[in-house]
């Protein structure tokens, strides 16, 4: 069953916004995003990348790509979470060397934050970003029959949204299989609570209306695509709930919930780049069975 808060109590609504406050539950999350920063800047400074590439028209409609070594590979999008309303793909360009070295190109898409624009826009903002790489397939050499979504928190959300699109409504010259898997890390999956999230809910601006729309878990997947999921041990019982939802709703496409030990809602990007990590491993598995 859907769960539905209409009418919400100040208890309720206190609730709601603590648990999804995985800031204020992670002390030291300040100096996990410098060394995201950091770590990610070296990166760009070592490692061949095409950046800023415009997939649309707005300013924050811009991805960065980072080929494999040899022509012809899997390509894995990675979308950042920040409760659609923060940080940057070039905040996760850490992540990049592992896969690269697993012979995979590797996709990070930015999207246009929260107020400026709606979870519907941001939604179909990664619809242009998957759509302009399918086509950019040859001019990149990858291989287009072998895409992958994965994404974090909200972008875990949007990641979510990827597998359950309509290709062909959005565009006649897309199949409907267009991505081929997916990796869905901490994800929000039904939206109905996070209207009642007081840190975020000015910024959302989440109606009623909209949350059938906008949540994955109340939707059905658009074609068979395998899919793996995993949150931190150490995550809100909400994000773990969110978790759930998702895996019971689309249970004949899971593959793997990946079990994370001592990891929280922010190190759990961490172990996603971390070669010797199980969900390394498992993400690296996913796109190898394709």
């Amino acid at each position: 069953m859907r769960s539905k808060v209409k009418h919400p109590t100040a208890r309720e609504r206190q609730y709601y916004s603590q648990q999804y406050n995985a800031r204020a539950s992670i002390p030291d999350h300040p100096h996990i995003f410098t060394r995201w920063q950091r770590d990610s800047a070296l990166v760009r400074r070592t490692h061949a990348g095409l950046l800023d590439l415009p997939f649309g028209n707005a300013p924050g409609e811009r991805l960065d790509f980072y080929p494999a070594p040899t022509p012809n590979a899997p390509l894995l999008v990675f979308i950042h979470g920040g409760w659609w309303r923060s940080l940057d793909k070039s905040d996760f360009t850490f992540i990049v060397p592992a896969y690269l070295q697993r012979g995979f190109n590797i996709a990070l898409t930015n999207y246009t934050l929260a107020p400026l624009a709606s979870i519907e826009e941001i939604t179909r903002q990664q619809l242009r970003a998957l759509a302009w790489l399918y086509h950019k397939a040859a001019e990149y050499e990858f291989d287009r029959e072998r895409i992958v979504i994965a994404g974090h928190s909200a972008g875990g959300h949007l990641a979510a949204m990827m597998l359950a699109a309509q290709w062909p409504q959005w565009s006649d010259n897309l199949p409907i299989d267009l991505v081929k898997a997916g990796v869905l890390l901490s994800a929000l999956t039904d939206l109905d609570v996070i209207r009642h999230v007081d840190f975020v809910a000015q910024d959302l601006k989440l109606s009623e209306d909209s949350i059938p729309r906008l949540s994955p878990a109340l939707m059905p997947q658009a074609h068979p695509a395998p899919f793996i999921t995993a949150v931190g041990d150490l995550e809100s019982d909400e994000f773990k709930r969110q978790n759930a939802l998702i895996i019971h709703r689309w249970e004949s496409n899971h593959r793997k919930d990946v079990r994370l030990t001592d990891i929280n809602h922010l190190t759990i990007c961490d172990a996603f780049g971390n070669p010797e990590h199980p969900l390394f491993e498992a993400t690296c598995e996913l796109v190898n069975s394709l």
